[in-house]
């Protein structure tokens, strides 16, 4: 076994090995795919149990992928990059002849007649899917306690939330219970439960990465990127999963760099950006921002050159996003009416009650919230009130990080203001929910790459989150930082 057992804390104690190290294990035979494999589904066994990371486990598929990848090495046959690495999929993202729930009653039932773009080359660099995971409904949610389907735990403490909405996938990564996930961000969703539960988040630029499949929340705002131990296993998987797709007209037709030979490149001289507005102690937990001046301070060691940086706006990006995130999901979500696809209320006689009553029993409270905000702020009389004035306002965010690059090369912040909170502490108060997201919305609303590094530890031992933010297409160079704050600090391996 590769993992031991703890039944204090499922995070703690683990021999964490990432895509790089296994790869080379498989190839130079220590280890077998199916074997490899087969020791991923017993970990799945053993704790998620505890963790509800996964909806649906694809035991007999994950062996029978990796047997055939175990048959094809025996002759000789030139592997793709991924080929024999366990993986799991937020269960948002569509995977053909396989459930996607959405983690809502609405879509319980619905099986994929197609495979997302990203799914697709995933499975074709040879990655083996694992399962499905769990997150807040239609991914409307910071702590994956809105799932239909039962709430996700936090690895490290298991009163506590993972995070959301993409909490499954990442508390899967952090218990051990895969190599790395995917995700989506839609306004933190990677990098908050990433900070949450002290891995590796990486959010690209939008549009860098197909959102074909991806199950539609706010589609000016989504973007799929994942979960990983290591930058370098970020960068192996974004180089996977990026890249212009003629089926998704948002997709970028820009050539994919080679991530992982860029890591290495010095960051001495590189000028990083601190956005004062993001260290106003009123919110911000004290050790939060402690260990973030802290991961700072030892950037400036490496020969980076810090500097104060003022986004005026930044702050807004909450009440803006809360008024176009609900627009674009209400629109969305308009196409569940109980008539094509989806959940049917029964017992009902005419068109009206059908659609009315499948939507009130298919979605839960959160995401009828968030559809009753959209609607009202679309409505006539009320939409420039609204959501023409969260356009203009989302237009100055963008400016302000544009004035910010010109004078440094990355912005640095708190992920979270806080670590990981006790397992329904918000629920009763959305707003507080909300504000968990307050310093990860403004890159989704100006469309920029974003990552998640972990930076240290409250005294409680959770993970404590760094963002780092780039410009338009420069994950380079925000991968290039985090790699070099990672292997220098070393903090995830000093402690577990």
């Amino acid at each position: 076994m590769l993992f031991p057992a703890d039944s204090v804390c499922v995070a703690k104690k683990r021999n964490r090995m990432g895509i790089i190290e296994l790869r080379a294990q498989l190839q130079q035979g220590h280890v077998s795919a199916l074997e490899l494999t087969n020791q991923y589904l017993e970990r799945i066994q053993e704790v998620d149990p505890k963790v509800h990371a996964f909806l649906e486990i694809t035991a007999e598929r994950a062996r029978f992928d990796a047997s055939r990848i175990d048959e094809l090495r025996s002759k000789g046959v030139l592997l793709p990059p991924l080929a024999g690495i366990p993986i799991a999929i937020k269960d948002n993202i569509c995977t053909k002849g396989i459930r996607t729930t959405c983690s809502s009653r609405m879509l319980e039932a619905f099986i994929p007649p197609y495979e997302s773009t990203v799914t697709e080359k995933l499975w074709k660099a040879g990655a083996i899917l694992l399962g499905k995971t769990n997150l807040d409904e239609f991914a409307m949610g910071s702590s994956t306690e809105t799932s239909a389907f039962g709430a996700t735990a936090n690895p490290w403490n298991l009163t506590r939330v993972p995070g959301g909405s993409s909490g499954g996938s990442a508390a899967a990564v952090a218990s051990e219970e895969c190599v790395a996930s995917l995700g989506s961000d839609t306004g933190g969703s990677i990098r908050q439960p990433a900070a949450f539960c002290g891995l590796v988040g990486l959010k690209p630029t939008y549009g860098r990465v197909s959102r074909w499949g991806l199950v539609a929340f706010a589609s000016s705002l989504d973007q799929i990127g994942s979960f990983t131990h290591t930058v370098a296993d970020a960068a192996e998987l974004l180089h996977v999963i990026a890249g212009e797709d003629y089926k998704d007209a948002t997709c970028l037709k820009v050539s994919v760099p080679n991530y992982q030979s860029i890591l290495q490149k010095s960051i001495s001289g590189l000028r990083i950006g601190l956005i004062k507005e993001c260290f106003d102690p009123n919110g911000l937990d004290p050790q939060v921002a402690s260990a973030v001046n802290k991961a700072a301070s030892h950037l400036e060691s490496l020969g980076c050159e810090l500097v104060e940086i003022s986004c005026p706006q930044f702050n807004y990006g909450i009440a803006t996003y809360y008024i176009i995130a609900p627009s674009e999901a209400s629109a969305n979500l308009a196409r569940y009416d109980g008539m094509k696809y989806g959940y049917r209320a029964e017992g009902v006689e005419n068109l009206a009650t059908i659609t009315s009553q499948s939507r009130a029993q298919g979605f839960g409270s959160e995401v009828q919230r968030r559809i009753l905000i959209g609607t009202y702020a679309l409505s006539a009389g009320y939409v420039d009130a609204y959501y023409k004035k969260a356009q203009q306002v989302r237009t100055l965010i963008r400016r302000d990080f544009d004035a910010a690059f010109a004078k440094v090369d990355v912005l640095l912040t708190p992920t979270v203001p806080s670590t990981a909170f006790l397992a329904g502490a918000h629920t009763d108060d959305p707003l507080q929910m909300y504000l968990s997201d307050l310093l990860t919305i403004p890159a989704n609303l100006a469309g920029l790459p974003a990552i998640n590094i972990p930076c240290g530890f409250d005294d409680t031992g959770l993970p404590i989150g760094m963002q780092l933010i780039g410009n338009v297409l420069e994950e380079s160079r925000i991968l290039q930082v985090a790699h070099h704050y990672e292997v220098t600090t070393n903090i995830m391996s000093s402690k577990l």
